[in-house]
């Protein structure tokens, strides 16, 4: 469920009308279908890893034991900057929502507001994390449903009086030049879904919760963003002129909200205001969550100072997350003083370290594979497999490295070129880059010595805490009443009867 609240939002609420602008919506569905193929791969990866070696802050630290030390630390703290800039992100976008229905409260007085229910959320306990994201979630998936079921109804005719069928589909078709742009847009919608590996170490039992999520969350997401982006473009022919527009600070233009319009939703922009401000709320919630566990887990490696590795009675990384509040503030008063465009730049960054982790994970899983069995260890031993190896991460590599160079391509053929767009474009880079380089000169290492031999891989270190922790949790609930209750389940209906001293403990709990 983190992984899903992490992914749905303004990508598909809002971005996806100017995808199929672009494309058409037959290109629409290229684009998001491949870049979801991909994400499935990279999450096969990811679970293989995480189930095997649950950390917190995972990847960065996956990529400095199987891969080199400098690239985990580049990763690392490209990771913490990511999800910090994210936060400022969201926070900027709250105060533009909000400026729909209070149009005369300055924007910065909401971001406060939000930074401070977000910072609520994420101080005290990780469990304070896990229940929003999970109802912040439940929200986005239900909104889906019923855009889903809303869309079928219009596109036959039952609601708003007008049957489209395939024609405005096929009026769009396929836009071949747009279809690269799309491809860009589609793997920054993507973006989040690693999350599970972020969360994993703190997990009550990752070998089965892990796997259990990446199965059925790929398909999901996969399903919500394809029938999603199937039924606008049924329904919104590709050239109206409202898809163009993706800006958050207008509702009114959101596919979504252009749907229910014609299901007869009088308060459509409204009804999507309120799901919008749950994804920004959402959104910074993941933000705040990931980047503190990051720095966390870079602490503990003595990757970042030693004091960001303490913790609080209730587990929380305190530092590290008023650190995180901290660095989202202040980017979000970069976007408050000059002509925003030091703010631009810092998106460019956040977005381009988004790309860099998943070529990190594709990476990292391709050198422990290897290290495992080169090791003599049996493939039958991992809790969970990454299915068609070697394919899945080099695959992965690949269609990353391909968004990751194409994604200056608007700014490489825009009339006239403005250098400053292609620079902020590929930005990202040379930070990545100069945390790398830093790492090695502060070791005094070379480019190349550094990169640990396959036969070296240190696949046990934290092994055997993390077997013993998994062995309690299991004794735990095999003693637990409400082990398994659930409303939702036949089997506890069943079980009334013969043990309502589990429903009473339920009712007081």
């Amino acid at each position: 469920m983190i992984s899903l609240g992490g992914t749905i939002g303004t990508g598909l609420f809002l971005a996806s009308g100017a995808s199929i602008s672009q494309a058409g919506p037959g290109g629409a569905l290229i684009a998001y279908a491949l870049i979801g193929t991909m994400v499935f791969f990279m999450m096969e990866s990811l679970g293989e890893m995480a189930t095997y070696l649950p950390i917190s802050g995972s990847f960065n630290n996956y990529a400095g034991r199987f891969i080199d030390p400098a690239i985990g630390f580049a990763l690392g703290w490209n990771y913490f900057y990511n999800w910090s800039v994210t936060l400022a992100v969201e926070l900027t976008a709250g105060s533009m929502v909000m400026a729909y229905w209070l149009p005369d409260v300055p924007n910065y007085v909401w971001s406060i507001v939000f930074l401070v229910f977000v910072l609520s959320l994420n101080v005290f306990s990780v469990k304070g994390y896990g229940e929003a994201e999970y109802w912040f979630a439940l929200i986005k998936v239900l909104v889906v449903i019923v855009f889903i079921i809303l869309g079928i109804l219009v596109d036959t005719a039952v609601l708003g009086g007008t049957y489209y069928g395939l024609d405005t589909f096929r009026y769009g078709g396929v836009i071949a030049n747009g279809i690269l742009p799309t491809f860009l847009t589609a793997a920054f919608s993507f973006q989040g879904t690693e999350l599970i590996g972020v969360a994993a170490g703190e997990s009550q039992n990752p070998g089965k919760s892990v796997p259990s999520a990446i199965k059925q969350v790929f398909w999901r997401i996969l399903l919500f963003y394809i029938l999603s982006i199937f039924i606008v473009g049924l329904i919104i022919p590709y050239d109206d002129p409202r898809l163009l527009q993706n800006d958050v600070s207008d509702i009114t233009v959101s596919p979504f909200t252009l749907v229910f319009e014609k299901a007869g939703m009088a308060a459509a922009a409204h009804f999507m205001n309120a799901v919008i401000l749950t994804t920004v709320l959402s959104a910074g919630n993941s933000g705040l969550y990931a980047s503190s566990r990051t720095l966390y887990d870079l602490a503990i490696e003595r990757k970042a100072p030693r004091c960001f590795a303490k913790l609080t009675k209730y587990g929380v990384p305190i530092w590290c997350v008023l650190l995180t509040s901290a660095i989202g503030m202040l980017a979000f008063l970069t976007s408050l003083f000059g002509n925003g465009v030091v703010y631009s730049w810092l998106i460019s960054i956040s977005g381009v370290a988004g790309l860099i982790a998943w070529l990190g994970i594709a990476a990292s899983h391709y050198r422990f594979r290897k290290a495992y069995l080169a090791q003599g260890r049996r493939l039958e031993d991992l809790t969970f497999r990454a299915r068609l190896f070697p394919f899945g991460p080099i695959f992965t590599f690949v269609v990353n490295l391909f968004v990751l160079v194409g994604q200056g391509y608007n700014s490489w053929f825009a009339d006239p070129v403005v250098p400053a767009d292609i620079i902020a474009s590929y930005i990202g880079i040379p930070v990545f880059l100069i945390f790398y380089f830093g790492y090695k000169i502060w070791k005094r290492e070379g480019i190349l010595s550094a990169i640990v031999p396959i036969d070296q891989v240190d696949l046990d270190s934290g092994r055997e805490e993390i077997i013993r922790h998994t062995m309690e949790m299991d004794e735990r609930k095999r003693f637990d009443p409400l082990e398994g209750v659930s409303m939702f389940k036949p089997a506890t209906w069943k079980r009334i009867p013969n043990n309502l001293k589990s429903w009473r403990d339920a009712f007081h709990n």
